[in-house]
């Protein structure tokens, strides 16, 4: 599996919040509609507050990620690349650059959860509102 990554730009938002707005759709079914329409208002303003890339395969993008500080802030892929390796191999680069330590996922995105347990990651804390203090619970995870 061949990946190659290249710096978000501000170009490149609209391809980013297309794959966020799929991936979204498909893994968080316990997102309020007003949430999530809020959250696609709101995620550009974060691409800049991150070192963001797109990840492609040699075809296409397939997904996003997004570090700070050691904290893996986003990581979106598009559904139809979901269960192929993808994540793991981002995941797997990120970590070998030292660019991540910590992840923080919501409590009820199970897929999310399971992946990121099963790259590592341990739970080590928990909060009951989200970073934007919105009602949904999140875990704290660290390698």
């Amino acid at each position: 599996m061949t990946l190659s990554k290249r710096k978000l730009q501000e170009k490149d938002y609209s391809i980013a919040l297309e794959i966020w707005a799929r991936s979204v759709k498909a893994t968080h079914d316990f997102l309020k509609e007003k949430d999530r329409l809020e959250l696609k208002t709101e995620i550009p303003n974060y691409f800049k507050l991150v070192e963001a890339y797109l990840w492609s395969n040699d075809q296409e993008v397939i997904g996003f990620s997004g570090t700070n500080e050691q904290n893996l802030e986003m990581l979106f892929i598009d559904p139809k690349y979901f269960k192929r390796g993808y994540g793991t191999e981002i995941v797997r680069h990120l970590i070998q650059e030292n660019k991540i330590q910590y992840i923080d996922v919501n409590k009820d995105n199970a897929q999310a959860l399971k992946f990121y347990l099963k790259n590592g990651f341990t739970i080590h804390s928990e909060s009951q509102k989200d970073g934007q203090g919105r009602d949904y619970p999140v875990l704290h995870l660290k390698l």
